[in-house]
């Protein structure tokens, strides 16, 4: 009995003497000072989640820290700075150019640091790869795009309209240009940046389908298919493809006195709205080696369901005229489908320079 209670005395002074201790080590921390100290920064300038470190005298008990546009905060743990440093990132938010960096201690004193933050404009989504010069508004979706000034097609002065503008999104129509394509030159407040996509001036385009059948081209499909409105991708109309359950079937486009090669254009486009459910369709056509409307598995094109999905193929690839002769049919096959009907609409299909 004696013994457990010396073993709990003893416990009792080890706990006492750890809050002793904490509340030492608590008295011993630097309080806010009325008088906070700044040196300037060794490196002025970076990108989201880069760190800075502000050095000074009587930095402690920051408790906020601020870049001045838009007021984005900067996270930081108050327990890892003390009276000379202050250590936190460049917010992933936080808006691009040269601005202040407020850092707020509890006693409401401030200190400020100039900083640059490096935020380039970035595209990762487009409405459409197609554009008409100042014709229907195309829209990026990225970041950093909220402080845009200009954008331009590359290797030209010809610059878009910027019609809307946000952090995330930006709608532009395209200026009157003769270039055949083009990536997109995109400058904000930090820099310019050149698009990784690449955008096709329509006025050059030999189109095959868009709003109807053009350049002599006609509905050459085994299945159900026409004109539709239902959905489009751009215009008002879409070529409605009907594959019948179990048939193995091919539908596509005729030209019945033949297409002689073309060499100038360099890629086949199309936009295509998948079905119920995710397929493989198959590029076709009577002047590649394996004929129109067969087993060819050569070029498969897999197609989400219920989305528009964009393709752009080579002509080397794709080798439409390979054995000699004029083109007179070209198309998508598919193995099935064996659940049931499906349908596929394609809109917008060209050839490219």
């Amino acid at each position: 009995m004696k013994l457990f209670k010396f073993k709990r005395f003893a416990l009792m002074l080890l706990l006492a003497s750890s809050v002793l201790g904490a509340c030492t080590k608590e008295e011993d921390k630097p309080e806010a000072s009325e008088n906070p100290r700044a040196n300037a920064l060794e490196k002025a300038e970076g990108s989201a989640g880069d760190v800075i470190t502000v050095t000074g005298d009587n930095l402690a008990g920051i408790r906020t820290i601020l870049f001045e546009k838009d007021s984005v905060s900067a996270p930081f743990n108050p327990v890892l700075n003390n009276d000379r440093a202050v250590v936190f990132r460049v917010p992933d938010n936080a808006v691009g150019g040269e601005q202040n960096v407020i850092l707020t201690n509890s006693l409401n004193k401030q200190i400020t640091v100039t900083y640059r933050v490096i935020a380039l404009p970035t595209v990762t989504e487009v409405s459409n790869y197609n554009f008409v010069p100042n014709g229907p508004a195309l829209t990026l979706k990225g970041n950093n795009l909220g402080d845009v000034t200009s954008v331009t097609l590359e290797g030209t002065s010809a610059a878009a309209v910027i019609v809307s503008q946000s952090k995330s999104e930006l709608v532009i129509t395209m200026p009157e240009t003769t270039v055949n394509s083009a990536k997109l030159v995109i400058t904000n407040s930090t820099g310019p940046i050149t698009t990784n996509q690449v955008f096709v001036n329509m006025n050059n385009a030999f189109k095959i389908f868009t709003d109807d059948y053009e350049n002599g081209f006609v509905n050459g499909s085994w299945g159900p298919a026409d004109i539709s409105g239902d959905f489009f991708k751009s215009g008002s109309k879409s070529f409605k493809a009907g594959y019948n359950k179990g048939n193995w079937s091919a539908d596509g486009f005729a030209y019945w006195d033949g297409l002689a090669n073309m060499p100038e254009y360099t890629h086949l486009s199309f936009w295509v709205k998948g079905a119920s459910a995710n397929y493989t369709l198959y590029l076709t056509g009577d002047q590649r080696a394996g004929g129109y409307g067969n087993s060819d598995k050569t070029i498969p094109l897999n197609i989400p369901a219920n989305v528009w999905t964009y393709f752009k193929i080579p002509m080397s690839t794709i080798k439409f005229w390979e054995k000699g002769a004029a083109m007179k049919q070209f198309g998508f096959w598919i193995e099935g489908p064996d659940a049931q009907d499906e349908v596929f609409y394609f809109d917008d299909v060209i050839f490219t320079k």
